[in-house]
């Protein structure tokens, strides 16, 4: 039997069989970190209640029901007309009584903007370590700044777990503008059709290109000029932001790369971050004042906020030119897979070929 064709009961006793394999392989250093992860997930799993519960509860605030409704929308809408996966993710709801599903670390050297990664049985290695407890992520994220590692500790709305679950909707993004929530739900389910072991920046780039074009397509689909005018200011934003992130880490690479001692680079890197804080403050007069950008700055600025600028962005444009050559996401989906059980430096070899004739991220960006 196939996992896309198991029961939630046996997901849950597969699930559990593995992760006891992976805790007696991995040694007691682990044990404590995939502890838990499965705790987590269990957790968020026994809270979950089929979506039509949650409409047919009388006690269903009005705002909540009508967002279901909107997600059950979005969710047809990824079937029929995005070929995503057609199963019992985002078809359940789950109210957590905290601001985020994870929380993932991310951490780079003082001199590099090169994402440290850790490595999973079943992901493979990935730039993040993620934690379902804010009190955990960060007592593991003061050590690595102990070791003189540059730490970003961020919060996650969502995340996708490949199809092994069915992932719900979350109190942590329920409430997000219509839009967003369909870029979410997108995002998350491109990761279900497609997934390349060990490799962030395609598997990322990949979900921002299905995210992207399958925006564009609900929005043409709704006929709706105030939801489109809306979504326009929303992405004009966004690649302001991402040209003001690219910008300055292309500075702190040419930095971390030139000559110079340690010292003298350590001086630059500061006076760098100082410039983006207060180009990003000069930006938001431009926005009239949007601030929906100032999580990001909340935590001193370091290597690690950079480290994943390129993560999510930098392939999108070879993966907008192979749509571009698909005849639909059916397709394109073969297409991704077939890159994906590729070795990693002839898919790469590939996708740089795609790329070749593309605009650079900072002019394509959306």
């Amino acid at each position: 039997m196939s996992v896309g064709r198991l029961s939630r009961l046996s997901r849950i006793v597969l699930a559990t069989s593995l992760g006891a394999a992976l805790l007696l392989a991995s040694g007691c250093s682990s044990l404590g970190y995939y502890a838990q992860a499965a705790h987590g997930q269990f957790s968020l799993l026994a809270q979950a209640r089929p979506i039509e519960d949650w409409l047919d509860d009388p006690h269903t605030s009005a705002r909540l029901r009508d967002k279901l409704q909107t997600v059950r929308e979005i969710r047809r809408f990824a079937v029929e007309q995005l070929a995503l996966p057609d199963n019992g993710s985002y078809k359940s709801y789950a109210q957590l009584e905290r601001p985020f599903v994870v929380w993932n670390v991310v951490a780079a050297p003082a001199l590099s903007l090169k994402a440290r990664q850790w490595c999973f049985p079943v992901a493979g290695c990935v730039d993040y370590r993620g934690y379902y407890s804010q009190r955990d992520a960060q007592q593991y994220a003061d050590g690595l700044v102990k070791e003189g590692d540059d730490v970003q500790v961020l919060g996650v709305p969502a995340y996708s777990t490949l199809g092994w679950f069915n992932d719900p909707v979350m109190s942590t993004f329920i409430n997000y503008p219509d839009v967003e929530l369909a870029r979410l739900i997108f995002h998350e389910l491109a990761h279900q059709a497609v997934y390349a072991k060990g490799d962030s920046q395609f598997n990322e780039s990949y979900a921002t290109t299905v995210e992207e074009i399958g925006l564009e397509q609900w929005l043409q689909a709704h006929h709706d000029d105030r939801l489109r005018a809306a979504y326009k200011v929303f992405a004009g934003r966004k690649q302001d932001f991402l040209e003001l992130l690219l910008k300055y880490r292309s500075q702190l690479e040419a930095n971390y790369e030139g000559d110079g001692s340690e010292a003298d680079k350590l001086r630059r890197k500061a006076e760098i971050f100082d410039a983006l804080r207060a180009e990003y403050q000069q930006l938001k007069v431009q926005w009239g004042g949007f601030s929906g950008y100032d999580r990001w700055f909340a935590m001193p600025l370091s290597n690690a906020h950079l480290a994943l600028v390129g993560t999510y962005h930098d392939r999108v444009p070879a993966f907008r030119e192979l749509f571009r050559r698909s005849s639909g996401f059916a397709d394109f989906f073969a297409r991704v897979k077939a890159l994906a059980k590729l070795d990693k430096t002839v898919r790469d070899e590939q996708l740089d070929r795609l790329q070749d004739n593309v605009q650079p991220m900072h002019s394509a960006a959306k």
